[in-house]
């Protein structure tokens, strides 16, 4: 497969449960794959929000239900993987005592604390709470930008900070990251966002992306100073609260659409 596809691939592979080819991931394919993640982002919001008009076209469909049906393919085309990151995250900051090496095995185990059950729990209700007033709004480009927002957040990350575990796919990824085509990436895709989001009427695009960059600001510094840097669990549970973060400030700001 060609250079250009492979890394498309493999984002895809990472980053949801669609059908991908059989792939060997090469190191530069597995570097290059994270300038696809917003591209991945605006196919799952695509299909969430072609999901949710199909959905809201049932004569009598009630709002929650459609909510709760949205709610539950997002989850199940992701594979919950950014949930179990959040999941694993919160039980390694409860458990470890601030003990890096601790954290990192609290990670690895796959059993989830009370503490990490909460944090899913609240989650989950907050997205569903939001998404019912989405889909009596009708406002479906929210679910694409706020997809597309969160898939920056790893980028991001590769590009600030250390990739704490020396080996694995996390490692290939940050060595063999092209940073400045990265930064080209994160720069432009931000910049379209917020052209989509002011011209769709929706104004809180702007805190909404400012409430991320502040929200991934804070998560670096508490990371540095917690682990020395991130895993590929604390990079799922900053992308499901950027998820959440840029979701309810949508909302919050929506007004009549």
């Amino acid at each position: 497969m060609n250079a250009i596809l492979a890394p498309v691939w493999l984002a895809v592979q990472f980053l949801t449960r669609l059908p991908t080819p059989a792939l060997e991931p090469q190191p530069g394919d597995l570097g290059r794959s994270l300038l696809a993640y917003p591209l991945v982002g605006l196919v799952l919001g695509l299909l969430l929000a072609l999901a949710g008009m199909t959905l809201t076209a049932i004569p009598g469909a009630p709002p929650p239900l459609v909510a709760a049906l949205l709610l539950a393919l997002w989850v199940g085309l992701t594979g919950a993987l950014h949930l179990d990151g959040l999941a694993d995250t919160v039980d390694a900051r409860v458990g470890s005592h601030r003990d890096p090496e601790r954290a990192r095995a609290i990670m690895k185990d796959p059993a989830s604390g009370p503490m990490a059950v909460a944090a899913l729990i609240l989650v989950l209700l907050v997205k569903f709470a939001a998404l019912v007033a989405v889909v009596e709004a009708g406002a479906w480009i929210v679910v694409l930008l706020v997809i597309v927002v969160a898939r920056l957040v790893p980028p991001v990350l590769f590009l600030t900070m250390p990739y704490v575990n020396p080996t694995g796919l996390g490692a290939e990824m940050a060595q063999h990251l092209p940073r400045r085509a990265a930064t080209g990436v994160i720069g432009s895709v931000t910049l379209l966002l917020l052209a989509l989001g002011l011209v769709s009427g929706l104004w809180g695009v702007i805190p909404a992306l400012l409430a991320t960059a502040l929200l991934v600001w804070g998560a670096t510094r508490a990371l540095k100073d917690w682990l020395g840097g991130f895993t590929g669990d604390t990079a799922g549970a900053t992308l499901e609260l950027a998820e959440t973060c840029v979701l309810v400030i949508l909302v919050l700001t929506l007004g009549p659409y």
